[in-house]
């Protein structure tokens, strides 16, 4: 049976710089006050007309061009994200069209900051049952045209940022190398907790003046309840799948969690008595992506860390649902 390896990561993100000090001129707020509850300085958001699948789109090509693969190679696309350019199709089917590949399944997994590694599960089962041997595994988001950038909203859009990552996954005979195992779980008792009401299915009509005054159109977020929940699950899922494959942490080249928060990474970190050198951050220049952050991470942590063939890396995230999930990757 073939395993999945990765043949080639990369990432993009908007030109536009949004820097703390910006935000306080929209907001009541301040760069210390950011910084000490979320580790972040700046992040980048889109500008007028950018649509989620163009980014996307220029993370492939960023990711093709190293893998020295043509966009025919794909033979199937998996896309991650909570902010696609419509409520429907998915964004796999303008991303496919945007590449020139007519033809190509596309599948979109909507499952917030955990969104990736569930995307990675799929692609990994289909290439391990042969179904196909070269997949487009993408996460991407724009957050900056969906949150309330004011005082009443500040706990939510200081966190987030715009971007994409993408990952292009091939099928390997080669021994000990590829993702080792996958691994996904949910708890919808929490779903409350980190969530978006409307625009919703359940309302008619779907959105209202009285849901956009009110603030319902926009995220909201029982910070300490995340907080809690994902500084210890993130550590417990990651040691899932160690302990699955009879590994420890100390066998690990990097972890790349998911970039939620500078404090919930370096509890994870404490947690599973890691180095600083095995684990990798970049939110306080990108902040949360979502679906987004685990390729953004991966693609610079690749160079970063300097990981080569042979290799453990790790990945976890955590997110609304609650939704967690790990893997592990032989690089």
């Amino acid at each position: 049976m073939p395993r999945t390896a990765f043949a080639a990561v990369g990432f993009h993100v908007p030109d536009r710089l949004v820097t703390n000090e910006e935000l306080t001129t929209r907001m009541e707020t301040t760069d210390a006050w950011i910084r000490e509850r979320t580790g972040i300085r700046e992040r980048r958001w889109v500008r007028e007309g950018t649509e989620n699948s163009d980014l996307a789109l220029e993370a492939t090509r960023k990711a093709l061009a190293t893998a020295g693969w043509q966009a025919k190679d794909i033979e199937a696309i998996v896309y991650a994200s909570l902010s696609p350019d419509h409520m429907m199709p998915g964004d796999g089917c303008y991303l496919n069209a945007k590449l020139g590949i007519p033809g190509v399944p596309a599948l979109d997994v909507r499952n917030q900051c955990s969104g990736f590694l569930y995307g990675l599960a799929v692609a990994d089962a289909w290439i391990r049952i042969g179904m196909y041997r070269r997949i487009l595994l993408v996460g991407s988001e724009i957050h900056s045209t969906g949150l309330d950038v004011s005082t009443r909203g500040r706990d939510v859009a200081v966190i987030f940022g715009d971007g994409a990552g993408a990952a292009l996954l091939e099928a390997t005979d080669e021994p000990g190398r590829g993702v080792l195992s996958c691994h996904l779980h949910a708890d919808g008792r929490f779903a409350a907790e980190l969530s978006c009401d409307a625009p919703g299915s359940k309302y008619h009509p779907r959105v209202t003046a009285e849901m956009i005054e009110s603030g319902a159109i926009y995220p909201r977020m029982e910070g300490q309840k995340v907080f809690k929940n994902a500084v210890v699950r993130m550590p417990e899922v990651l040691r899932e799948a160690l302990d699955q494959n009879g590994l420890s942490p100390k066998d690990l080249k990097v972890v790349v969690p998911h970039q939620a928060n500078l404090r919930i990474a370096q509890m994870v970190q404490r947690s599973l008595e890691l180095r600083d050198d095995q684990v990798f951050n970049n939110i306080e220049r990108y902040g949360n992506t979502t679906a987004a952050s685990i390729p953004i991470a991966l693609a610079e942590a690749v160079e970063a860390r300097d990981v080569r063939r042979g290799d453990l890396v790790g990945l976890c995230a955590f997110g609304a649902g609650f939704t967690w999930a790990s893997a592990l990757v032989r690089w």
